[in-house]
């Protein structure tokens, strides 16, 4: 019997999606974390001003050997730093799951923002991890066999990552729906750190992980009874393959909750964020510039 694929992609020239962050992003992202203009990080680091500038502009032309004094200086991962400004960031296989995955890839900006649904493969009922922005970002990436939504999970309330909770709650008669534990919404029922629910088959657990905003969750899902298949995470906008969620709550949180999250699941754990390609906890906690 052919082996069914774990990962479906409902829409076509979406299944290889770039990162969330580039280079200049990460750049951007690390000065802030330590508290850092670009004057100081070349005083830092003897690369001048104008050559920072530029990368953060979208313009790298930096060598391995500076970036390896900026990840120094920031206290960045110089492997993963190196490998993102050669483009060459390392992404792991997205297999190996005992249950199915369908990354619902939306268009955001000028980027793309994530949902996912879960669910055993071959059926049409599903558990579905954030919405979008609303039914009509939905709609069109909403994959034909699933009929039925038994739960939602939704890692943070901004408008991109849950703006269709009410309207797929009222599509799809969703009895339960979740969000972090101080979010006030209308159609979801509050989930702390440590909850599991039981969804059929699936376990879900949640981690409260503020940082990126004051009231965030990652869910780690699991199938009750399988012995060798791999979990997932679903991160939202706390990290992202190559990169880490904006801290526009709190950056030490943040960096915490990543490390102390990241440390809960194994390693070849799935990693599903809300925006950007999937990547594995272990591939992370190698290769990621935030996780030095």
């Amino acid at each position: 019997m052919a082996r069914i694929p774990r990962i479906f992609f409902p829409v076509e020239g979406i299944v290889e999606i770039p990162l969330e962050d580039e280079l200049g992003d990460v750049l951007e992202k690390a000065l802030r974390r330590a508290e850092l203009n670009e004057h100081q990080l070349a005083a830092k680091t003897g690369i001048a001003v104008s050559r920072i500038r530029d990368a953060i502009d979208y313009r790298p032309d930096l060598d391995s050997e500076e970036l390896g004094r900026i990840a120094a200086a920031l206290s960045l991962n110089e492997v993963g730093l190196c490998a993102l400004g050669a483009g060459l960031y390392p992404l792991p296989e997205a297999a190996g799951l005992p249950f199915c995955v369908w990354p619902l890839r939306m268009k955001h900006g000028i980027g793309v923002v994530n949902a996912y649904l879960v669910g055993i493969c071959g059926e049409s009922h599903a558990i579905l991890f954030d919405t979008g922005s609303g039914m009509d970002a939905l709609t069109p990436v909403w994959p034909k066999s699933i009929t039925a939504v038994d739960a939602v999970f939704v890692t943070h309330v901004e408008a991109e990552h849950a703006g269709a909770l009410c309207d797929v709650v009222g599509r799809y008669n969703v009895k339960t729906a979740y969000a972090p534990a101080a979010v006030k919404t209308p159609c979801g029922k509050p989930i702390a750190e440590g909850d599991t629910v039981t969804v059929g088959r699936f376990q879900v657990t949640a981690y409260s992980t503020p940082g990126h905003c004051s009231e965030h969750a990652c869910y780690k899902v699991e199938l009750v009874g399988s012995r060798t298949g791999r979990a997932m995470l679903v991160s939202g906008d706390l990290i992202f393959a190559g990169s880490a969620g904006g801290a526009y709550f709190c950056r030490k949180q943040l960096q915490a909750q990543t490390r102390r999250v990241l440390s809960l699941v194994p390693e070849d754990t799935l990693l599903a964020p809300g925006h950007g390609p999937l990547t594995t906890v272990g591939n992370e906690l190698r290769f990621n510039p935030f996780l030095g």
